[in-house]
């Protein structure tokens, strides 16, 4: 007897936009349904998207058939609770389960999410960076800056990538020059204690910029972030950047693409991530040309006595934003049987 398609749920949430999905598992392979993306800061509660979406007219006849659902969540998850890093919400798996009619169901940190996505992508969603030489079954990293900065480690087992989430983008912001040195100083005067998140996230590129605007006394040639409301700061940064129409945008993408680069190897040198690096978050596919000019690389391989190591590592720029949903999906898939 063939097996009838499995209906699964999933949410990718984040600080800024929370994704959500609804798809079909046949026979191993996922197809879509319906997804949409709602912007988080709009909604009080996780509860009110996944209630909003569930009324779409593409996904309400499925409601009740619904087998599992999996919610990735921006900050960490212990037993099944978490409270978002950059955003006011408490998500707690057994208040879902009460408060929607799914069987099964769990909450998983969103970077544990976008590295069970990894093997969901296809040639043409990652951007290579360095080729190394990839170890069958050796440990993967994948690290990403969006409203945050993300951390998760993969290690093989039992056929399968197992996914160990981690808060690694809260480990302290470590200088590699001079200029750095300064920004620390910098920032530690408005936060005290500065961790890489500070830097390596949509809010970090503004921080920078600011920070050679007062370090230069100088003027922006361009319409920033003060004079352009409703506009995200860090896209106009890093649009003019790309496009080398404001000096001082270009060195603070230069310094963020560094202080990225080096974090990455730093989480390389950890893991001995000989399976790959993989560079994920929504940042990252706006900046990919950046990260692909030389500067990230020249810092992940900047690591003195352990440079010809990190030389050998596989890096890649995930392109596909939808990874965390992708991940979150299977997981759903993998808790309904």
């Amino acid at each position: 007897m063939i097996a009838a398609p499995t209906i699964v749920l999933a949410a990718d949430v984040g600080g800024t936009h929370t994704k959500v999905a609804l798809a079909r598992f046949d026979a191993g392979a996922l197809a879509l349904i319906k997804r949409e993306a709602y912007p988080s800061r709009t909604y009080a509660s996780l509860e009110l998207i996944i209630e909003t979406f569930l009324r779409e007219p593409e996904v309400n006849p499925y409601v009740g058939g619904i087998a599992a659902a999996c919610f990735a969540v921006a900050g960490p998850v212990e037993q099944g609770r978490a409270r978002l890093t950059n955003l006011v919400w408490h998500v707690d798996e057994a208040v879902l389960g009460r408060h929607f009619p799914i069987p099964r169901m769990s909450v998983i940190n969103d970077f544990a999410a976008a590295g069970l996505g990894i093997d969901h992508l296809g040639g043409s969603d990652v951007l290579t960076l360095q080729e190394g030489t990839a170890v069958a079954h050796a440990d993967r990293m994948v690290i990403g800056a969006g409203t945050g900065l993300g951390v998760a480690w993969l290690t093989w087992r039992e056929g399968g990538y197992f996914v160990h989430p981690s808060e690694g983008g809260h480990a302290d912001f470590a200088p590699v020059d001079e200029i750095q040195d300064e920004l620390l100083m910098h920032l530690r005067r408005e936060f005290g204690r500065v961790s890489y998140e500070r830097v390596l996230s949509g809010p970090g590129l503004p921080r920078i910029f600011d920070f050679l605007r007062q370090r230069a006394a100088t003027a922006p040639a361009h319409a920033l972030p003060d004079t352009a409301p409703g506009r995200d700061p860090a896209g106009i940064i890093a649009e003019l950047a790309l496009a080398k129409r404001d000096e001082l945008a270009v060195r603070a993408l230069d310094i963020f693409a560094s202080a990225y680069g080096a974090f990455a190897g730093n989480m390389a040198l950890l893991a001995l991530a000989h399976g790959g690096v993989y560079v994920a978050g929504g940042i990252a596919p706006k900046i990919a040309a950046k990260l692909n000019d030389g500067t990230f690389m020249r810092a992940f391989t900047a690591k003195g006595r352990l440079s010809s190591v990190l030389e050998t590592i596989p890096v890649k720029v995930v392109m596909n934003e939808q990874v965390g949903l992708l991940g979150a999906l299977a997981e759903a898939a993998r808790i309904s049987s």
